[in-house]
């Protein structure tokens, strides 16, 4: 891991702030060392923000946050988003979704073994969430990393041929057939869900709005096929992207501690969970969410 280093992030011309950051990887992340959020200054914040556009992901560890603070903390980046799935989120706290294996009086306190299997959030809507943030509540011992992988790196590194092949393709998103055939917690969804989640159209290839860098922003799941092409044939091709970008040259891995605040940007990633022993171990994290815009 890179040593720290102070980045000064001009906000005004008269108070600029400067954060101690520290690289999650080469070109890709960073951890902001020494920041205490709920007690951050007006430039502090802005100075998050600023370093979570350029830098893809972001880290915080040793935070005290009340749902309170999340949700004040989360307004900086945008507009909250709603989640399609309500049972599992925090009561009075509609934007704070719960991961976490608990069980209480026989029910379960959140959801269990989502968001296994590479993917970006919200996928299957035509404006997917900009924003994605996990809190650690608790956390095991080991297992339950979270991996993200650079899109946009994995993009930049294909030969200018394998770029002109993929720049005009066009991907069918169906949030029904994620949910029908996911491996974990397959649901069929009522007639009611399906016409609130339609099926939608995204470009392989995403340019992101604040420095333009083009990200190879496959995703599986929500991918039903590749416009113009047999299914299967698009299918094979959405498998390979996605080993291809999920290479350990292009992913970061996250070992959780409690106390971390953990958020990327999806319109040049991709993420996963991983598994953990969930008969020894709780986990359970606090997942919110910020609005995007229609990819291009």
């Amino acid at each position: 891991m890179a040593e720290s280093q102070s980045i000064f992030v001009p906000l005004n011309t008269e108070a600029p702030a400067a954060l101690e950051i520290r690289r999650l990887k080469l070109n890709f992340g960073a951890e902001v060392i020494g920041i205490d959020v709920s007690k951050a200054t007006d430039n502090e914040k802005a100075a998050l923000v600023n370093a979570f556009h350029h830098h893809g992901a972001l880290l915080i560890r040793d935070q005290d946050m009340t749902p309170e603070d999340l949700e004040s903390f989360m307004r900086l980046f945008g507009e909250l988003e709603e989640h399609t799935l309500k049972e599992n989120c925090l009561e009075g706290h509609p934007n704070i979704y719960v991961l976490s294996n608990r069980v209480v009086n026989g029910k379960p306190v959140g959801a269990h073994n989502d968001g296994i299997g590479w993917h970006t959030d919200y996928s299957y809507r035509e404006k997917p969430v900009m924003c994605t943030m996990l809190f650690a509540k608790e956390v095991p011992d080991e297992g339950s990393d979270t991996i993200i992988a650079d899109c946009c790196a994995a993009y930049q590194a294909l030969d200018p041929t394998a770029q002109l092949k993929l720049d005009p393709l066009i991907l069918h998103h169906s949030f029904k057939h994620f949910m029908e055939t996911r491996e974990y917690n397959q649901t069929k969804l009522s007639a009611k869900m399906q016409k609130e989640n339609p099926d939608v159209f995204h470009p392989l290839i995403r340019t992101h709005p604040t420095n333009k860098r083009k990200a190879l922003w496959v995703s599986t799941g929500t991918v039903k096929q590749v416009v113009g092409m047999p299914v299967d044939e698009g299918i094979t091709l959405i498998d390979q992207l996605v080993e291809y970008v999920t290479q350990e040259q292009f992913t970061y891995r996250h070992k959780w501690q409690v106390g971390d605040i953990l958020m990327w940007d999806n319109r040049c990633t991709l993420h996963t969970g991983t598994l953990y022993d969930d008969k020894k171990y709780v986990r359970e994290m606090h997942r919110m969410w910020i609005k995007g815009d229609k990819p291009f």
